[in-house]
């Protein structure tokens, strides 16, 4: 099935919201409509399954093409393919915002998951872009590791200790690095000098 006009969605928010797992979803929905459907990730996310799929914190997965620049989407969709969808987008070069525009001007629905922020709460990325483009932007919070609140936000630990301000910005890893945390217990040491 080929749709009449193409669009872009975007699925965001902290670490363990569950982006992965709603792409997911969308893209078994998608298979279940006979759509050809093709998946895109960052060659920089090895975490699980060797990198060939998108898989989930919770173990869903999908699989899933590698790739080191955004603009190799390009030359790796199919004619006939009708979604693509591209999980940790935040990693991914500039070049995302205008492959996503060229696949959605070919009448193809792109669905893209990432992280809206950074471990220190800034915009990630061309995350930001993405969210002004997409016909469609849903942003999933998880719960707050310290107080069970909502959270939207995304904890680097270094040895169970606040990531400071000035730490790298792209460190890959899951639980064993990474809390969602609501606003108030977000902690980045060192962020009031860049206020």
């Amino acid at each position: 099935m080929k749709h009449s006009t193409g669009s872009v969605e975007v699925i965001c928010g902290s670490m363990f919201c569950g982006k992965t797992e709603e792409l997911i979803r969308r893209l078994r929905r998608a298979v279940i409509a006979r759509q050809r459907v093709q998946v895109f990730k960052p060659a920089l996310d090895q975490r699980y399954d060797g990198g060939e799929k998108v898989t989930s914190h919770a173990g869903m997965a999908f699989d899933a093409v590698p790739v080191e620049r955004a603009r190799q989407i390009l030359d790796l969709v199919a004619r006939d393919t009708t979604v693509v969808g591209i999980d940790e987008a935040q990693f991914l070069d500039a070049e995302i915002v205008p492959v996503c525009r060229i696949l959605a001007a070919r009448d193809i629905r792109v669905i893209v998951a990432g992280l809206d922020t950074d471990f220190r709460g800034e915009p990630f990325g061309s995350m930001p872009v993405l969210l002004s483009i997409a016909e469609r932007v849903d942003k999933l919070q998880a719960i707050c590791m310290v107080c069970g609140e909502p959270a939207t936000r995304t904890q680097r630990l270094v040895n169970g200790q606040p990531a400071r301000y000035d730490d790298p910005i792209v460190i890959v890893g899951a639980a064993e690095m990474y809390e969602a945390r609501c606003r108030l217990h977000h902690v980045v040491p060192g962020r009031e000098d860049h206020l």
